[in-house]
This record gives structure tokens, sequence and C-alpha cells, in this order.
């Protein structure tokens, strides 16, 4: 009976690899770049691979690294702050916590900790990067994908807005600095004033400008109380306020692609290595110990994937889910993954018949469309997949529907 299962894998994997180059030496791959491995989880056999060792632009696929090294470095429940209590002052130092006054997470930890203290003194110097990514695209400083980032955000460093009889903005704060107009962006380059037509039916999310005064003006306003800013912190050891469970916001990072917290979970990690919060140490060190054997290391600028300097391989992609689908339990490690046809950004594609097939991270930019993570064959196995396109020029939607054709006849024939 073995011999003759591994007779049938065999020819079934011949089938698979023979279509599949058929389908990529066709008309439509001509002018793009393309990269497609597959592994069986279970003997790591190689499936496919089509230019698994060459480096593409991994758009949001990125956040695979990020949801890893999170998982490295972050405790059950997310740092919200570091503080020593000197005298009857409080001093708050700032962790790239995400989530303080989020309106997507329902928690009053923080805000309950700080207005329990009558004197509270806020440290920023401790955020050691540029508010905005390298290669980040400028012209999108307005839109709700791309808000600045820093050691303290506050209300996701967006501004929220609802149309509505009293026009609702969160924060307050920023109420008489929304113009009702309908103009060609959100908000003005290099400050504060917001723009947002009448007509809108939708709530827009605008990212602000962040600054040190800002984040304690809107501190204030939310504790409803004096807070200062200090230039030092005091010597000695510092206590960690932990807020809602890690896994919260791993999910939503990766369901939604959110790279406000993609970007934020990066600093976060590395106030678990240092005092100084730098993407650039939660990367360094994952790549030097975790992800020390990967065989073509990444170029890896930022969390989020927002950056085209990011240049990954499928197989480095591939081998970084497959530690994960070594050392996590399969049902939570899918958690993190959106569902094809079901859940997040795969919600209108690669849907299952009747359950779901893919758990997967996609990535996009113009011209880039990207897909990584676990695929289940009609044959109960579990293959683990990188399928990275670059460089096309049709839409989108036409590059889905041949790699869905190619994912389908995997799982069907494997």
């Amino acid at each position: 009976m073995f011999f003759f299962l591994i007779i049938g894998c065999s020819s079934a994997k011949r089938r698979i690899q023979k279509s599949t180059q058929k389908v990529f030496e066709s008309a439509f791959y001509d002018n793009q770049f393309t990269g497609f491995l597959v592994v069986n989880s279970k003997n790591k056999d190689t499936l496919l691979n089509f230019n698994g060792k060459k480096y593409f632009t991994p758009a949001s696929n990125t956040k695979i690294f990020t949801l890893f090294t999170a998982l490295q470095l972050l405790p059950d429940s997310i740092p919200a702050l570091k503080y020593i209590q000197k005298n009857d002052t409080l001093y708050v130092q700032g962790t790239g916590d995400p989530t303080f006054l989020h309106s997507y997470f329902e928690q009053n930890k923080t805000v309950d900790f700080l207005k329990g203290s009558d004197d509270v003194a806020l440290y920023l110097n401790n955020f050691q990067e540029e508010k905005l990514g390298p290669g980040w695209a400028w012209d999108d400083y307005h839109f709700y994908y791309q808000p600045e980032i820093g050691a303290f955000p506050i209300y996701g460093n967006v501004t929220t807005i609802h149309n509505s009889d009293n026009g609702n903005v969160i924060p307050s704060y920023f109420k008489d600095s929304v113009v009702q107009i309908d103009y060609r962006v959100n908000r003005e380059l290099e400050r504060n004033q917001f723009y947002f037509s009448p007509t809108r039916k939708d709530t827009v999310e605008i990212p602000f400008r962040t600054n040190q005064i800002l984040t304690k003006d809107l501190l204030q306003s939310a504790l409803k109380k004096t807070v200062s800013v200090t230039q030092n912190m005091p010597m000695g050891v510092k206590n960690i306020l932990y807020g809602i469970p890690s896994d919260t916001v791993l999910r939503r990072m990766m369901y939604e692609s959110d790279n406000f917290l993609a970007e934020q979970l990066l600093l976060l990690g590395s106030s678990t290595l240092s005092d100084t919060l730098s993407s650039a140490i939660s990367r360094n060190y994952i790549l030097e110990n975790q992800l020390a054997d990967l065989k073509q290391p990444p170029r890896w600028v930022y969390g989020s994937g927002l950056s085209r300097y990011n240049l990954f391989t499928p197989e480095s992609i591939v081998a970084v889910l497959s530690k994960m689908y070594t050392d996590i339990p399969q049902r939570r490690l899918f958690s993190y993954f959106p569902s094809g046809g079901t859940t997040g950004t795969l919600e209108d594609w690669f849907a299952g018949n009747p359950n779901p097939y893919i758990y997967a991270k996609s990535g996009s930019l113009g011209n880039v469309y990207c897909l990584s993570g676990y695929l289940l064959t009609k044959s109960g196995k579990t293959l683990i997949f990188s399928f990275m396109n670059n460089h096309f020029r049709q839409s989108s939607s036409e590059v889905k529907q041949q790699m869905e054709r190619i994912l389908e006849h995997i799982r069907d024939t494997y």
C-alpha cells in the first residue's frame, strides 16, 4: 500500500509540474516576473519551484516576517508602557504600543493607570526612527494606510471623521481643524488641517502630523488633567504595564493588512530588547538569531511592506512559514492568516468548496501581487507556498484569477 501511495504522489507531482510549467510559459507571463515555491509541510519535499531563489518586492507579504518577529519577541500581552514612580511623579516611557485609544481595540487599562497618578511626566526621546519609513510614497501621506509611527501613538495617529449632524471627529481636539469641503487631498502636507466633503456617506481616517507637544496635548485631553513632557527618565529599574492580548493585535494586523500595526509591532519588539525604540533593532536581532539560517537574507527595511526597498525570495518566505508551522499549533497558526473566500483581505478570493483551503497573507502594490501561506489539499496534505508576481501590467484581478486556477489544480490533484 505504501509503495502505491508513493507512486501516486510522484505521478501527481509530475502532472502538477508539467501543467504549471505550461501556464508559466504562456503569453500571460511573458512580460512579468513570477516566483512560485510549494513545499510539503510534512516531509519538506519541493513540489514546485519557479524562481524560488530570486528576490521580489513582497508588498505586505513582509508582514509574515513581522508576525514571526512579534511571536518571538512579545509576551502574551502587549507591553503598554514603561514607568518609574519617583516621589509624587509618574515618569512614563512609550513602548510603541499602537493600541492606546485606538478605535479598533477595547481597552481602558492604560488610561485608568495614568489617571491614577496626579503628576504624569511623559518621556518621548527613546524613539530612534523617522516618522515615515524609507521608500514610502510621499504623496500617500494623507491616506489612512500610512500614519506616522512613534514611541507613544495615540488614536492610531489618525483623525477619524464621521458624517453626522454634529460632525463627529475623533479626537475632538481636531474638530475645529476640519474644513467641510470637497478637496483633492484629505489633509495639508505639513499641518493638521483636514478636509472632509459634507456629501460623504462613509467614515474617513486621516493621519495627523505628530510631535511631542501634540502628543502631550492629546494625552491631557484624554486624561482630563495636566501632563508634562520630560527630557530625561530617572535612573532605576523600569516597571512595565501590560495591556491587551498580543494575539488580538497580530490578528488584526494580518487580517486587515494594517500597516500602522505592523510598523509599531517592530518598535514594540525592540522595547523588549532595549530602551531604544527602533524597528532595526528587532529586524537585526531576528535576522542574526532565529533567521540566521536563511539562504537568501532579505533586504528588510520596515515592517509593513509599504516600501519597495524590501526584497524577499519565495524560499525565504517559505522558510519562515515553515518555522511557524513547526513551532505553533496549526489551529492557532491558521487563526493569524486570512482564509480564502472567508476573512480579511482574502474574503473575495481563493474560496474553498465548501471549506477554506487557503490560509495566507496577500501583498499588493502597483504592479505587485503576492500571496504566501498554507494550502490544504483534498487528499489531506498541508502545503506551504509563496506565489510572488512583480512588474505585471494587467489588472491585479487577472493575476489573481490565474493564481486561483493554479492553486485549485494543486488542491485537487496532489
